[in-house]
């Protein structure tokens, strides 16, 4: 067993869209491009996780789907069995395949105990065996600070972290937004933070199917300008993506929404609609590599998610942020300070409207600061040093009183 390579998972809760995987495909991708000799595996909760590109040594174990409405209840998205039977199956699955695993490191995504505590069973059964360090990773915004204090407080997340993690790892940097202070976390919780900046997402070009261009089915004409809207997952992006349809867009430009596999049928039939009748309109449902859309991109329209926002700032692109406020404020506060620096513009969702859509393009692009000249963005080269910090410490002490979860 000491000769083996290394092996690390990585867990994403989910939940809302496809932005714990693709953040962790994208950190998994890195770690497998780097000088260590790991093996990986993703825990997943998505059907479309068959769909991105994977690289070597990286494989995906997928989860019954969960979903949270707007009103922040959460319940199974395909499944038509309780809430508490589908968690049960996940929290057991997740358990058994890394008894299996036997990592060395696992990287959870967000949620020390997972979605609904389904992690609780797996962190116990990590730390009666001794093998496996535990880091939480976290994106640069969570939500409001008293949110996340009432939140963290009710879920025990803060010594769930003392207990069980051996880092908390932070992707984004505190110039922007610094978690630590921000969300007065204790002394004990901050010395285990490292901030590895911002995820530079051109690197997804690389690890992107060479053969898949999604502009090629779409029989755009030469010249014109490229305006892109994205909704994420889309869930709760039909009033963006229908507010851009109605949209007036200027004379030379192409107006492209990527809709998310998981907008409402109804939602994605009406956008289909008015594009066959308009020739400056393309539809697509699904993409699995957003970043060839966004490299091409002349400007975008976005919600303001975590990979949406880092994709923008990657590619130096003009955008124009209409975060979600609910049932999280994540997305509102990110906007807010990046526009303070200049590096985006906003619209706050209550002035949504399909002239405000339209007044913005119009304009068209206008000259924007260098997003590396104020913000770091050396997270990928980062993240491979921390692991390696992270393997070479000891495995939190056993504690003999837990019992694996196959026990």
């Amino acid at each position: 067993m000491s000769a083996r390579k290394r092996r690390v998972a990585l867990y994403s809760p989910g939940i809302v869209g496809l932005g714990h995987m693709r953040r962790h495909l994208l950190i998994a991708q890195a770690l497998a491009n780097s000088p260590l000799e790991l093996v990986l595996l993703l825990i997943a909760e998505a059907r479309q996780a068959g769909a991105f590109p994977m690289t070597r040594g990286l494989d995906c174990l997928v989860l019954p789907a969960l979903c949270r409405e707007a009103d922040g209840q959460i319940h199974p998205r395909y499944l038509d069995v309780p809430t508490a039977d589908a968690v049960a199956l996940r929290s057991k699955t997740i358990c058994a395949a890394l008894e299996a695993f036997e990592p060395d490191v696992l990287v959870v995504d967000k949620l020390a105990r997972g979605a609904l505590g389904e992690l609780d069973l797996t962190l116990r059964s990590l730390r009666h065996r001794g093998q496996t360090r535990c880091v939480l990773g976290l994106r640069d915004v969570l939500d409001e600070p008293e949110a996340v204090e009432r939140d963290w407080t009710r879920r025990s997340e803060q010594q769930v972290i003392r207990d069980y993690f051996h880092a908390v790892w932070v992707y984004g940097d505190p110039s922007v937004y610094d978690p630590a202070v921000e969300y007065r976390l204790p002394d004990d919780i901050t010395c285990k933070l490292r901030y590895s900046g911002y995820l530079d997402q051109r690197l997804r070009l690389k690890f992107a199917d060479a053969a898949f261009d999604p502009l090629k089915a779409l029989d755009l004409p030469a010249g014109n300008r490229i305006v892109l809207c994205l909704v994420g997952g889309g869930q709760d992006g039909a009033k963006l993506a229908e507010a851009f349809a109605a949209a007036q867009l200027p004379p030379n430009a192409i107006g492209i929404v990527v809709t998310g596999p998981f907008m409402p049928q109804e939602v994605q039939d009406h956008l289909r609609r008015g594009a066959a009748a308009d020739p400056q309109r393309r539809v697509l449902d699904f993409v699995p590599e957003p970043a060839v859309l966004v490299d091409r991109a002349d400007q975008i329209i976005a919600m303001g998610g975590y990979n949406t926002v880092s994709e923008v700032l990657s590619f130096e692109k003009h955008a124009l942020i209409v975060p979600r406020v609910r049932p999280s404020r994540e997305q509102w506060i990110r906007a807010r300070r990046l526009a303070a620096l200049g590096l985006i513009d906003m619209l706050e969702p209550h002035e949504l409207s399909p002239a405000a859509l339209g007044e913005w393009m119009r304009h068209g692009p206008r000259p924007l600061p260098r997003a590396r000249d104020l913000i770091d963005f050396d997270g990928l080269t980062r993240l491979p040093v921390f692991l390696e910090d992270v393997l070479a410490s000891s495995p939190m002490p056993l504690d003999p009183s837990v019992k694996g979860c196959l026990a």
